[in-house]
């Protein structure tokens, strides 16, 4: 007999081929979001280091880039809902991919995880035509 998985849990559940593949385009959208959101973070981490660590002026460059990590994190967090909805995620997990937005260079590890969970909890599904 197998355990139901918990509500907390972080570990993919099994999903179909029927669901991973109409869950392909949230996928994607995740994927992009992750990427672009981490690719902002990045880059306001450096300009935080230029605008303390050396005597140059970026105060409106740095204000621009953590405004836009702002409204790009909202929107990865929105992409990453919807894409837990399909894949019928866990709070948990929920909870750490959405955090992964938070800290620079998460998101790709997220991303990744995230990926490579969805494709072996379709693998994992027994064949229909067995």
């Amino acid at each position: 007999m197998t355990e139901a998985p918990s509500v907390l849990g972080v570990a993919q559940p099994p999903v179909t081929a029927t669901e991973l593949q109409q869950a392909h385009g949230a996928l994607l959208r995740y994927r992009i979001m992750a990427f672009v959101t981490g690719v902002v973070l990045i880059a306001g981490c450096i300009t935080l280091i230029f605008k303390y660590g050396t005597s140059v002026d970026i105060d409106t460059a740095s204000g621009y880039l953590w405004i836009a990590h702002g409204w790009l994190f909202v929107v990865y967090v929105i992409v990453t809902a919807l894409l837990g909805i399909k894949l019928r995620w866990p709070l948990g997990r929920y909870a750490l991919v959405m955090l992964a937005g938070t800290i620079p260079t998460m998101s790709f590890v997220a991303e990744h995880l995230v990926t490579k969970a969805a494709t072996q909890a379709q693998q994992a599904q027994p064949s229909a035509a067995a």
